[in-house]
């Protein structure tokens, strides 16, 4: 057998303190490395994840703007109506949709023709669990998890995020920027299954920068395209229109 030389002797001791520490790359389930979501940051140590010490993500529920429009958020994906696709296309809707994995399931098709016709693809958590109160290492799993499954299954880098049931702490707001998150959306106005309106605050009409959330509705009266189609037709009556969130809070 051949003699491995002193330097070669030596980097192999090395190699072997290296995995003995834990040094290398974190393993993913076939034993790889987990390549990172781009933008996503964060210190790894021997007890797990940290937060990372840049600025946190603003959270907002309406956009200032001097355009008379409102935006049109859809949160879970649990609602798959063909017809909104159509609607979506037929209107040119600048639509945004959070989308949580294990409510989407199999029906991540449904939301790729949705994006092919111009919905943008958001981040609403792996398991929609309520993150106010949950440890750093878990907030940050949901909302990273999310990322790297958008990114992988559309590739897209989710930039706008909105936690389950409007919830939040400082945690949610580190653990997001640390995933690449650069503004925590809420709602001011929820559009509610029978297709009425509801408020969280301030005057109960359809103003300028309310951003609309559309939960989805377990048993709906109307469907979530005709839902839409009635809220466009309140819309109109307003005067105002549909404008694209992403637009207004862009990647920083």
């Amino acid at each position: 057998m051949r003699r491995r030389g002193p330097r070669a002797a030596l980097l192999a001791a090395a190699a072997l303190l290296a995995a003995l520490a834990g040094c290398g790359p974190s393993a993913g389930p076939g034993g790889g490395a987990v390549a990172p979501v781009p933008g996503e940051r964060g210190a790894q140590d021997g007890a797990g994840q940290s937060p990372g010490d840049g600025p946190v993500p603003p959270v907002v529920d309406r956009v200032p703007t001097g355009d008379r429009v409102v935006f049109l958020t859809y949160d879970d994906g649990a609602e798959r109506d063909p017809r909104f696709i159509d609607l979506v296309r037929e209107r040119r809707l600048p639509v945004t949709l959070f989308l949580t994995d294990s409510v989407v399931g199999p029906g991540y098709a449904h939301f790729a023709r949705l994006r092919a016709v111009g919905a943008s693809l958001q981040n609403h958590t792996l398991d929609h669990p309520a993150l106010r109160g949950l440890p750093y290492a878990g907030q940050r799993a949901e909302i990273c998890g999310q990322q790297r499954k958008l990114r992988s299954r559309f590739g897209v880098r989710p930039h706008l995020f909105r936690p389950p049931h409007g919830t939040y702490d400082a945690t949610t707001l580190r653990a997001a920027a640390d995933c690449g998150i650069t503004a925590v959306v809420l709602w001011r106005v929820t559009l509610e299954g029978d297709g009425g309106l509801a408020y969280t605050r301030g005057e109960h009409r359809l103003a300028p920068g309310d951003i609309v959330s559309v939960p989805s509705a377990g048993a709906p009266s109307l469907s979530l395209a005709e839902r839409t189609a009635r809220l466009l037709r309140e819309l109109e009556e307003r005067g105002l229109g549909v404008g694209r969130l992403e637009d207004r809070l862009r990647h920083r």
